[in-house]
């Protein structure tokens, strides 16, 4: 039941992953069994790497349960049942960060909102950002991340490495368009999705539907930036002019009307 994700990931993944396979195969640098190796140590060192991170969330950040912070955690429940993830720990991280972010290879995985960022959402706004990272974990991102990641990494000739490094930060900035469709599953409205990503790009203050569209119109200026573009293509998230459009064409869908009946809403 994931036929929000969005359409051309699947398309970017198998692109991706024919890529890396090709550059395996045919350089010169990276043997085969060299390149099967090294990946398996990526996975080893993933492993270890979210291990150490959730020993240092424990260590610094404040669980989220249904006793430490219920509203929180009734939140992420709730979301969690809309899109299937049965299984997550959440934890609030100190800082002003306006940020959230999901990790673990097995589960459960874990979901990471730090306490600047559930200061300035309202609700709607962050049930939006908790259901992208939902989604995230549902269409097997969190894992797949480091997997690939792993994978794009493999020693290469320059060339090829440079090739490999776009075409994975291609399949990302894909994957952030499917789990903001399961922000908006998770919220149900589009204008508190959009203000979410608006609030987050501007520094968090809170906006008017005037100063929020002047936000937009500065952000879809950027979109038409050839620096921006270049920037977009270097990184693991879509600029928010492009976010924004993408979430208002899948609302405008009929796969989302029929998402939202089966949800019941």
């Amino acid at each position: 039941m994931t036929e929000y994700r969005y359409p051309n990931e699947n398309l970017i993944l198998t692109l991706t992953v024919v890529l890396v396979l090709a550059v395996i195969v045919f350089t010169s640098v990276a043997t085969l069994s060299g390149s099967a190796l090294f990946l398996a140590g990526m996975v080893v060192l993933g492993y270890w790497l979210n291990d150490q991170q959730h020993a240092a969330l424990v260590r610094q950040a404040e669980p989220v349960t249904a006793e430490t912070i219920p509203a929180l955690h009734a939140l992420i429940e709730t979301a969690g049942r809309r899109l299937g993830v049965a299984r997550v720990r959440a934890f609030v991280a100190p800082g002003q960060a306006l940020n959230a972010y999901t990790f673990g290879l097995v589960e459960p995985q874990v979901i990471v909102v730090y306490a600047g960022l559930a200061r300035v959402l309202d609700r709607e706004e962050l049930e939006f950002v908790v259901g992208h990272e939902l989604g995230h974990i549902r269409l097997g991102h969190t894992w797949l991340n480091s997997v690939i990641g792993g994978m794009a990494g493999i020693p290469s000739p320059y060339a090829a490495a440079a090739l490999l490094y776009v075409a994975f930060r291609w399949w990302n900035r894909a994957c952030e368009f499917s789990a903001d469709r399961a922000g908006l599953l998770a919220c149900g409205r589009l204008d508190k999705a959009i203000s979410a990503l608006v609030k987050i790009a501007t520094g968090g203050a809170a906006q008017s539907s005037a100063s929020q569209q002047r936000a937009l119109a500065a952000l879809d200026k950027q979109d038409d930036d050839p620096g921006q573009w270049l920037g977009e293509a270097l990184s693991t998230h879509p600029l928010i002019a492009r976010r924004v459009d993408e979430l208002r064409k899948f609302a405008a869908s009929a796969d989302y009307a029929r998402w939202r009946a089966r949800l019941g809403a």
